[in-house]
């Protein structure tokens, strides 16, 4: 029986071939798991590509263990979520994560000032949330852990300077991330025969920084008609704070969370630390974060909420919005 591929298993195996990295190699392989016709003409195809993905994921194990050749970095995630930032040389990026989060970044006029990643910690609200500063994207100079970081991280800031042809910047920044397979995550939504194979796609913002006067305003205001990026851009100046709490928000709300706050019957609510959780989440879902088997014996919930009147009673599926309060009952 033939195989009958169909051209987006073709391209997945494409890229497989073009693969460099095992990590790439896995993706690669999923995704031709996943677009592979199901017929007994590709039984054997089916079964040869699930025995090299085990052996990579083998190999990929191995060499977590094993001390690496090449220098590299892990940023262990901390806080409500974890945002990188890329751009070019000399677009701000310490500067701007110096005013979020008072941290004291190396910051200087020159290329390539940031040489290992930088993390530190947002607030916003009553949470944190943390943003790490890379080396920049470059042609002439990058490391390769660089790429690596940017596809860990939860969501990713891509900063360009108002004062320096931002449309190219931004153009240069997303054709290179794609080209290493980074995506933003609008692009799942795209056909399958246009959706990009074996990539990691991550929520993106554009940042443009140095907005510093009316002049620099009248340019971003050229610059987001121009743009033709389907995900947000705001501008900012991390030198007279323009923007900042803007940005804040603007960076909770693509890391697609909520914050939900624990009562206990009979006391006042806990409003001093949320528990955190991806939208859409539901009563049952913030059940089992408090206590898996807490879940199990809940047998109802009340909430306070600005859209339903205090202390009303609801079930396990309702849906959860931020800033609930929710009281569970065994």
């Amino acid at each position: 029986m033939p195989a009958n591929l169909t051209p987006q298993y073709l391209v997945a195996e494409k890229a497989f071939q073009e693969a460099r990295t095992t990590e790439e190699k896995i993706r690669c392989l999923e995704e031709m798991l996943r677009l592979i016709p199901k017929h007994k003409g590709t039984d054997h195809l089916q079964g040869d590509l699930k025995r090299k993905l085990s052996k990579l994921r083998q190999k990929s194990r191995e060499e977590s263990t094993k001390p690496r050749k090449s220098f590299s970095f892990k940023v262990r995630k901390e806080g409500a979520g974890q945002v990188a930032l890329a751009g070019v040389p000399n677009t701000g990026k310490s500067s701007l994560v110096n005013a979020l989060t008072n941290a004291e970044p190396e910051v200087g006029i020159y290329p390539y000032t940031t040489r290992v990643p930088q993390a530190a910690m947002m607030p916003y609200k009553d949470l944190k949330i943390q943003l790490i500063d890379l080396p920049p994207i470059s042609e002439e100079h990058e490391e390769h852990w660089v790429i690596d970081l940017l596809k860990a991280a939860d969501a990713v800031l891509l900063v360009v300077d108002m004062k320096a042809d931002p449309l190219s910047q931004l153009e240069f920044t997303c054709r290179h991330l794609q080209e290493k397979r980074l995506w933003p995550k609008s692009a799942q939504n795209l056909p399958e025969d246009k959706r990009p194979v074996a990539a990691v796609f991550r929520p993106m913002l554009i940042v443009c920084n140095k907005v510093d006067s009316a002049g620099e305003k009248e340019d971003f205001e050229l610059f987001h008609q121009l743009c033709e990026a389907d995900y947000p851009i705001i501008a900012v100046s991390a030198q007279t704070g323009r923007g900042m709490e803007e940005l804040r928000q603007a960076l909770f709300e693509i890391l697609g969370i909520i914050r939900v706050y624990s009562k206990t019957p009979g006391h006042k609510a806990d409003l001093d630390e949320p528990y955190v959780l991806p939208k859409g989440s539901t009563v049952m879902d913030f059940a089992e974060t408090v206590h898996r088997e807490f879940a199990e014996r809940m047998k109802f919930a009340r909430i306070w909420s600005e859209n339903k009147y205090d202390g009303q009673m609801v079930n396990r599926e309702e849906p959860l919005s931020d800033g609930d309060i929710l009281e569970l009952h065994q």
